[in-house]
């Protein structure tokens, strides 16, 4: 997993002590509305870090000549192997939208996963209500492929019940990533 840079950022490997700069984020309800897990209190965000210091599918993203992490980008393989396909997740710090890092990042991250990883298609989801998500997967020239009606869940109603969500897919190809990236 190599370190990374873009004209403004550094995108590297968790480290633990990353800890207090996710809680930042992870700890606001605003942030985690459509993440699959609740808000994160220190000691969730503790174990959190760590977990993603010995993983290879989390990216922290920092700004460059300062140690502050702004957020982070989630890049795995999916199976099968040989389909050579990966998804894309992000979740940044709200004091720090609007300003493109966002878009900066996850160019950085397709670049790697083209251009390095071999990658021929690349995938992202998120809630339709989500619009500054969507939003960004299109400025990154990705495709919306699909929406998938009440799909997936990850809360429940006081009586116990799922609260299904609906989910946009969207997926870049390589060759349409060669194209885009020469724009």
């Amino acid at each position: 997993m190599p370190e990374m840079e873009t004209y403004r950022l550094v995108i590297r490997r968790f480290k633990a002590d990353d800890w207090q700069d996710l809680h930042e984020y992870l700890s606001q309800e605003a942030v985690v509305r459509f993440e699959p897990y609740p808000a994160y209190n220190e000691a969730a965000c503790k174990q959190e870090a760590f977990k993603r210091s010995q993983s290879d599918s989390f990216w922290a993203v920092c700004l460059k000549g300062q140690p502050k992490l702004i957020g982070n980008l989630y890049f795995q393989r999916q199976e099968p192997p040989e389909f050579r396909t990966w998804e894309l997740g992000y979740v940044f710090n709200p004091q720090y939208y609007g300003k493109g890092y966002a878009t900066e990042s996850c160019r950085r991250i397709l670049d790697y996963g083209f251009q390095e990883l071999q990658a021929y298609r690349i995938i992202a989801m998120c809630n339709p209500e989500n619009v500054a998500s969507w939003q960004l997967l299109e400025r990154l020239g990705m495709r919306r492929e699909g929406h998938l009606r009440k799909n997936i869940f990850f809360k429940y109603d006081p009586n116990g019940q799922p609260i299904w969500n609906d989910t946009y897919e969207y997926a870049l190809l390589s060759e349409e990533w060669a194209h885009h990236s020469r724009d």
